[in-house]
């Protein structure tokens, strides 16, 4: 019986951990998005982390991938039950201190491709946590399953497609999009909230000065019934409505939200840079080369920035451009395209092709 519990914690783990190392493996950037999230003030406060987070988000998934392979083909055994253990226990110190505190709303385990909330990936960690501490004990029976030939051929070419496919999504995009503003969605009709989707639920904890006491009522919005002087009042959210699967989105012109306006346009070409001082240079004759061939089809040219308005009216000018950056907010920036910058091409919200920079010259405009 044990050994039929070893060898399913042992298959399961190591293809969980290839699974996973894969989904984030097609697309580094966004891990390292998430990565630079716990980085910064408002989690862990590492700042100096956030300049290398893209090379350790590299190292991370390639290593989560390589490591579900030993497992499996029961490569140094020692060496791999140590690392997985180790890694299991700070990703659980990490989803609970996420969840606990509310810090990180999605812990990236799965990239885009499956969604967990804090405490779901939590319990997903304590479920590894246990099955990785259960070998780890009884490891003198998770052994080879290969000979040391195979196991090193399996190994070493593991290595060079995860460098390939590292190679190929930094220099183009992932290869499958899981985001809404993926090719075949329409932007417009991932922003709409149906009127009859639940709300949210929130109750409301009241602080009141009565006499020599600190008085607390908790209603649910309404004005609790005191009779002391009002000091505070703290929402919390109880349970969650309906968010559509684009939420952040909006394009902003002089204050003004245009952004049904602008997307129902029937062509329009969107270049996007979350920063434009982060602007790749060798992007610039590209951009300007596929945007004279979009407006020779009839596309309307706008691009999106999280940029300041100043840095904006420099960027343009610098760069001779001869259309306007918007401003849209730098988190949904980053989720639309991973490039910087990147093109979208939109008929009536319909997203019709998205390229890396290096591609602009493939946009389709037909």
């Amino acid at each position: 019986m044990i050994k039929i519990i070893v060898h399913f914690f042992r298959y399961f783990v190591g293809t969980l951990f290839i699974f996973s190392g894969l989904i984030k493996l097609n697309d580094p950037i966004g891990f390292s998005f998430k990565l630079e999230e716990y980085f910064g003030p408002t989690v862990f406060d590492l700042d100096f982390l956030i300049p290398i987070v893209l090379p350790m988000a590299i190292f991370i998934v390639i290593f989560e991938l390589i490591l579900g392979i030993f497992l499996i083909i029961g490569f140094k055994k020692e060496f791999t039950l140590w690392s997985l253990l180790l890694m299991i226990i700070f990703f659980t110190f990490l989803t609970w201190y996420s969840a606990y505190f509310n810090k990180v709303t999605d812990c990236g385990c799965f990239g885009d491709a499956i969604k967990l909330t804090p405490w779901e990936s939590f319990t997903k960690d304590v479920i590894l946590l246990i099955m990785i501490a259960f070998l780890f004990v009884k490891k003198e029976m998770v052994n080879p399953i290969l000979n040391l030939n195979v196991q090193k051929l399996i190994i070493g070419t593991s290595l060079l497609i995860c460098f390939y496919i590292t190679y190929f999504v930094l220099n183009h995009l992932p290869i499958l999009d899981f985001r809404a503003y993926k090719i075949g969605d329409n932007i417009i009709e991932n922003m709409i909230v149906p009127e009859d989707a639940p709300k949210d639920i929130y109750e409301y904890e009241w602080l009141f000065s009565e006499g020599d006491e600190t008085k607390k009522y908790i209603t649910n919005g309404e004005y609790p019934n005191a009779k002391g002087d009002f000091l505070a009042v703290e929402p919390k959210l109880i349970q969650k409505g309906y968010e559509p699967s684009i939420y952040d989105f909006s394009i902003e012109v002089n204050g003004n939200n245009l952004t049904d306006e602008i997307l129902s346009e029937e062509k329009l070409l969107i270049y996007i840079s979350y920063n434009l001082e982060k602007f790749s240079p060798k992007a610039i004759q590209n951009m300007k080369l596929s945007a004279e061939k979009a407006r020779n089809n009839g596309f309307k040219i706008i691009g999106l920035t999280a940029s300041s308005i100043e840095d904006r009216n420099v960027f343009i000018k610098t760069n001779s451009l001869s259309f306007e950056f918007y401003t849209c907010d730098e988190t949904a920036l980053k989720t639309v395209v991973r490039s910087n910058p990147g093109a979208i091409v939109l008929k009536a919200g319909n997203v019709v092709d998205k390229k890396h920079y290096k591609d602009f010259s493939d946009l389709n405009f037909d």
